[in-house]
């Protein structure tokens, strides 16, 4: 049946749960690594989806409510009452912005820690986030040092007061504070703190230090840490290898990834659809295909089924491929294991298909999704758009831009982004800029890569006057100011 697919029969006994392509798809950018970024989307999905799901996320919503009702029990059981709520809201809010009024202060011959005593706040959990929130808020490149010295003297001064026990998550919020202003040091020497003090090393405790010293050289270091560590709370994952290997997908250390993978084997723990998947993952981007099918063929004998999410792979990989009978062959094959396609699938298969170049094949799913009953989203409508103008078919994208916002989908950054670099293709610079300005009108920021399209390719045209003044407007709105070095240096091939 799947005899001209890319993974030939292989497909019938191995499956993986992993990748789902969702709103990063729109991350189709065009800064010269597109087409090997084809699947770094699906992995960015699964990363965002883990994120937001973090058990942490979780305790803080707890630890917040419980901090938040015994003041409101104090104040004679207002526990239920929205204005009492509300004043108690505004009251951490008004106590944190005196906070730190105390704070930047700080400096030779200004003491903030008895100032801050005798201010005679309260002190909650609330209250800590707050002004580390606001203290993080502010880091840039020229005070980062000074941020993280006064993010740490209130971390340790809140850290005294009666009736008050940092979280987790304060510890987290402190890290992030210290891994924005690059001081590793003491980012282990805080990881170190909270293991003396008894609290548990969460997978985000993990993600933090991972995401920050593994662009320091510093990734394999971490998770031997980890691996021996006895206090890792791995929670939401099955086991913390899923949890660190998880972490390690984030920053694409694929290498990293197989060797953990064989510690885990070695100390003998077996892994689950989660963990396959990831090492199918690494595979994949590693270009070892071999051992990717013989991964697929494991899976099947681990007595895995394949689901949702398996299918949305095999159909990015068979899309990019340009194996549209192939893909149709498995849409089918969906429907009679009980799996019906979503929006989710077509458009996963109508990127990959655009990305070889099929467009024909791109219309034809794009016209059956519809058939299906599924209603194109703004994701889909942006790939299709996406699709044209690469291939230099800007009317087409205009039509499609057109009909989407006739169905009632509101273009996102990505889709003006598409659009923008359509119209300076085709010499419509003034058509671009006003398309600039009018996504803003309509309450769409532009990102950076919005900006340098548009600044890239006036410079190519010898327009640098527009040029700068694109770069004017981005200064003005306040945006990206502390990235305006590379815009200045940018130039697109």
């Amino acid at each position: 049946m799947y005899s001209v697919a890319l993974f030939s029969p292989r497909i019938i006994r191995g499956f993986s749960y992993f990748c789902v392509v969702s709103r990063p798809l729109c991350s189709r950018i065009f800064n010269g690594d597109d087409v090997d970024n084809g699947f770094r989307r699906i992995e960015d999905f699964l990363n965002e989806s883990w994120k937001n799901s973090s058990i942490d996320n979780v305790d803080e919503k707890i630890s917040t409510l419980y901090d938040s009702n015994c003041y409101w029990g104090a104040k004679g059981g207002f526990e239920g009452n929205v204005s009492a709520r509300k004043g108690f809201v505004d009251e951490v809010k008004s106590d944190a912005a005196r906070i730190l009024e105390v704070l930047h202060q700080d400096g030779p011959g200004f003491d903030a820690k008895p100032i801050l005593s005798d201010l005679g706040v309260r002190v909650s959990g609330l209250l800590v986030r707050e002004v580390l929130l606001g203290i993080l808020k502010t880091i840039n490149y020229a005070n980062k040092n000074r941020c993280a010295k006064l993010g740490y003297k209130f971390f340790v001064w809140s850290g005294e007061q009666e009736n008050y026990r940092h979280t987790v998550n304060v510890y987290h919020m402190m890290m992030n504070i210290f891994a924005e202003s690059e001081e590793f040091k003491a980012m282990w020497r805080l990881v170190d703190e909270m293991i003396e003090k008894g609290y548990p090393t969460t997978a985000r405790t993990f993600n933090i230090l991972i995401c920050t010293c593994g662009g320091a050289g510093l990734a394999r270091k971490v998770v031997e840490r980890f691996i021996k560590s006895k206090t890792f709370n791995y929670r939401p994952f099955k086991h913390s290898f899923n949890a660190i290997l998880h972490s390690l997908l984030t920053l694409n250390q694929y290498k990293l990834i197989e060797w953990v993978y064989q510690q885990m084997l070695v100390e003998g723990h077996s892994p689950d659809v989660l963990t396959y998947n990831i090492i199918m993952c690494a595979k994949f981007r590693l270009g070892k295909l071999d051992q990717f099918h013989g991964l697929l063929d494991e899976l099947g004998r681990s007595g895995f089924s394949p689901d949702f999410h398996t299918f949305n792979l095999l159909l990015h990989v068979l899309g990019k491929g340009d194996k549209p009978l192939a893909a149709l062959k498995l849409l089918n094959h969906m429907k009679e294991v009980g799996v019906d396609p979503s929006v989710l699938h077509f458009t996963t298969l109508i990127d990959g298909l655009s990305r070889a170049g099929n467009l024909e094949a791109c219309q034809y799913f794009f016209h059956e999704m519809i058939k299906h009953g599924c209603v194109p989203d703004v994701v889909c409508y942006t790939v299709m758009i996406t699709g044209y103008v690469v291939a230099g078919l800007f009317d087409k994208a205009q039509e499609m831009f057109s009909e989407m916002i006739n169905k009632g989908q509101l273009p996102n950054v990505f889709t003006y982004n598409s659009m923008i670099r359509g119209l300076c293709m085709e010499r419509k610079f003034e058509e671009a800029w006003l398309m600039l300005k009018g996504m803003e009108s309509k309450g769409c920021n532009p990102n950076f890569l919005v900006y340098t399209t548009l600044v890239g390719y006036l410079r190519n045209a010898g327009k640098l006057p527009e040029a700068h003044e694109v770069i004017k407007h981005m200064v003005e709105k306040g945006q990206y100011t502390h990235l305006l070095s590379k815009i200045k240096r940018y130039r697109r091939c």
